[in-house]
């Protein structure tokens, strides 16, 4: 099976998996709406304490302690649906006739939630590190910028189904999911990668279509009309994806931990995914 091929059927395994269970799609819309109003709480009044009364913008130190606090805020609040979403697609994936739920996969999270706030620490702060990188160094900061956050993305990338699904704190989860990483990674880029490329030919096409028919439709109208719906495209694209992202990484830390093949993915090559180097 090759490369593009091997792609597609993760991405038709995943999306099997999320038409069975449609309800795993709103951990993500949950994110969504939790992420908006952390951006409300925080970014609000730090706005207004960065301005001064002669007009001027002058951030004090408690402008940088409320946009830390939204950092790892906004960090948690992404990392918390996440993991409640492992937590059911696990559920799903094994297949023994446990049902995923919203709630369910919220108080899994909710047990978990000092292990997934060090994660959203480390997270947020290995951010700023690499976007302090990337001003300072400018072009040069951007390539070191964006190979470092790669490394940290494939080396960590089962974190979090190894903290909500073992059971791991932070350190010992990054020390396991660097473990499952040097045992099985082979081409793992391929389903990762994959799910990206849909991402983006979905996003692309929304705005082809949205956009195109306003422009050969004319009117400021029509043109405002459009650019809402592809940003609610967008959006919906979003969804989507996350979904399909975080069924992807159990399925994969099933098989890296365990040596499990979800019957949803059985017709995928994972042998040839996932060769142990």
């Amino acid at each position: 099976m090759g490369r593009l091929a091997r792609s597609w059927a993760l991405f038709v395994a995943s999306l099997r998996v999320l038409r069975a269970h449609k309800g795993l799609a709103w951990f993500p819309v949950l994110a969504g709406i939790a992420g908006l109003l952390v951006a409300a709480a925080f970014l609000t009044p730090a706005f207004f304490t960065a301005h001064v009364p002669d007009g001027g913008v002058r951030p004090g130190v408690g402008t940088y302690v409320l946009l830390g606090a939204f950092y790892l805020v906004s960090a948690f609040v992404t990392i918390f649906f996440n993991a409640a979403l492992i937590s059911q697609a696990d559920l799903a994936l094994r297949g023994d006739g446990g049902v995923p739920g919203v709630g369910a996969g919220v108080a899994a999270a909710s047990r978990r939630w000092p292990a997934l706030l060090g994660w959203a620490g480390v997270t947020a702060t290995v951010s700023v590190v690499l976007r302090t990188i990337e001003e300072r160094l400018g072009f040069l900061g951007s390539i070191i910028s964006g190979l470092i956050g790669l490394a940290w993305r494939f080396t960590t990338f089962l974190v979090l189904p190894v903290v909500m699904l073992e059971g791991a704190g932070v350190r010992d989860g990054v020390k396991r999911s660097v473990e499952l990483f040097r045992r099985a990674w082979g081409e793992n880029v391929a389903g990762t990668a994959g799910l990206g490329l849909v991402g983006f030919l979905l996003t692309l096409a929304g705005y082809v279509v949205f956009l195109g028919g306003a422009f050969l439709l004319g009117g400021t109208a029509t043109v405002f009309a459009a650019v809402g719906l592809a940003i609610v495209w967008s959006l919906l694209v979003a969804v989507f994806t996350t979904t399909l992202s975080g069924i992807y990484q159990t399925a994969l830390y099933r098989y890296a931990a365990d040596g499990v093949v979800p019957g949803e993915f059985a017709s995928v090559d994972f042998a040839g995914a996932f060769r142990a180097r």
